[in-house]
């Protein structure tokens, strides 16, 4: 399976999905999310799969959310433009961000990651 995880340096939660990649033998590409964050078709692929739900794409405790005041944009922003913006501004997409053949993960929750990765 071929997999892409989006990822910022200094982010706990990404080293903890990666140090679970690297048990369980999975191969990956590493990408920053910074300098180079998930395409607009990666991104509406997730939001996809997500059920339609903006909010979980974003980084809701990062600093450029706050600043960028997007908690209350959220309530009437059209999913193109969430789309727009967080391909702009990897640091307001939540983390890791995890794309793969058949599918994707936002976020790390151990159990999740287990069903996903078997």
């Amino acid at each position: 399976m071929k997999v892409k995880v989006y990822q910022y340096e200094k982010c706990s939660t990404c080293r903890k999905a990666l140090k679970f990649l690297d048990a369980r033998g999975v191969a990956y590409e590493k990408l920053s999310i910074v300098e180079q964050p998930p395409s607009r078709e990666e991104l509406s692929a997730m939001l996809e799969r997500l059920g339609g739900e903006l909010r979980r794409l974003f980084n809701t405790s990062g600093e450029l959310y706050r600043e960028m005041k997007i908690s209350e944009k959220l309530k009437t922003m059209k999913p193109a433009e969430a789309v727009e913006l967080l391909r702009r501004h990897g640091k307001l997409v939540k983390r890791p961000f995890v794309v793969a053949e058949n599918g994707g993960l936002v976020g790390f929750q151990e159990p999740e990651w287990r069903a996903f990765f078997g």
